[in-house]
């Protein structure tokens, strides 16, 4: 489709929403490269009066809660320990503001990787370190770590470990619209992660709660028609779950990733910056691995830590407040000098914000 006849149909699509909307309907995406896409192609600045966007904790490193924060920076100021972490984490402040980048300029061995498989080359190359492994993600990215900890098993590594702080979806999804503060009329479903999970974890909203419910691509065009389907359901009073990114999602997900995650990891109860413990929400490494479990080996325990001074990234996360609700936007927090995750990350509300001029 060329530019000309996709801005066509983009409008004609929020004219029909606009006209079919009586009231606000507020939707909520819980995908950071929804947040980006959104930002980045303009669609924010089309969207009809009546469509009110919010993003929601769909950024992993946005929800890492302060105690996880403080437990990779102790791992990281170990001497015996290279640290190895996604590059995004390394900017992210702790509850004093200090950050990865702070302890490996005075010292720290942290490395970025690209893949948790380097972390085991790592490991190889430096015998006489222990190589630990940052787990900062959702269902999306813990095949991927589970395959590197049922290889270094086979390989017979015993200088690897993987700090664990996953997270999972949609649990979090239930406790917004059980507990959340704030009116939640259709979700915008993450396409990365349902490609893990498929479609049956989200059923709960349509059934439970008769919240309409999209899993999306990232394209505009992707975007604009599950908007049409969500205000369609809500209208017509018929809540479902649809996919409408069948190209990628399949309606049982990835059963061999979802092989690996139950094989080396258990569903547990984790915590989520600025909502605190969601029951069943996390995921730790199983007893059957318990060797690479750095959590274990270096008798970690959760330090009892708040957020950064001034943050409101807690109420950014839930969309109680906008990012420019909070007083720090754009004058104390910015993408230089960060004072909250939300900042730093390039899947981040603060950082889209502000990067994009909304």
């Amino acid at each position: 489709m060329d530019h000309n006849k996709l801005q066509h149909k983009i409008k004609e699509t929020f004219d029909r929403i606009q006209e079919r909307l009586k009231g606000p309907f507020r939707f909520m995406e819980v995908c950071g490269t929804h947040t980006v896409s959104i930002f980045r192609s303009g669609l924010k600045s089309l969207f009809p009066h009546l469509l009110e966007h919010i993003s929601g904790p769909g950024c992993p490193v946005c929800v890492t809660h302060p105690r996880d924060i403080a437990m990779g920076m102790e791992l990281a100021e170990n001497p015996d320990v290279i640290f190895a972490i996604f590059g995004d984490m390394m900017r992210v402040p702790d509850s004093n503001g200090i950050t990865l980048k702070d302890l490996r300029a005075k010292g720290a061995n942290i490395v970025v990787c690209y893949s948790p498989l380097d972390s085991l080359k790592l490991a190889l190359k430096n015998i006489d370190k222990e190589i630990v492994f940052w787990g900062i993600g959702f269902e999306t990215t813990v095949p991927t770590v589970g395959a590197t900890i049922t290889e270094a098993k086979k390989m017979g590594i015993k200088n690897f470990s993987v700090l664990s702080h996953h997270k999972i979806i949609p649990p979090v999804l239930k406790f917004l619209v059980e507990y959340g503060e704030v009116e939640i009329n259709g979700f915008l479903l993450p396409g990365h992660v349902s490609t893990i999970i498929g479609i049956s974890p989200y059923e709960f909203l349509a059934k439970d709660h008769k919240i309409p419910s999209v899993i999306a691509g990232f394209d505009p065009i992707d975007i604009v028609y599950a908007l049409d389907m969500l205000t369609s359901m809500y209208i017509c009073n018929s809540p479902k779950i649809l996919n409408c990114y069948e190209r990628a999602v399949k309606p049982k997900g990835n059963k061999k990733a979802q092989r690996v995650i139950k094989e080396v990891f258990k569903v547990s109860d984790a915590y989520w910056r600025g909502i605190g413990k969601i029951e069943a929400s996390g995921l730790e490494i199983r007893d059957t691995y318990k060797e690479f479990d750095a959590k274990k080996r270096f008798g970690l325990t959760p330090k009892d830590v708040g957020e950064p001074k001034g943050c409101r990234c807690g109420e950014v996360l839930q969309g109680k407040i906008s990012p420019k609700d909070c007083p720090l936007f754009g004058k104390k927090c910015t993408p230089i000098s960060p004072v909250g995750p939300c900042m730093v990350s390039t899947e981040g509300s603060c950082a889209a914000y502000y990067k994009y001029g909304v």
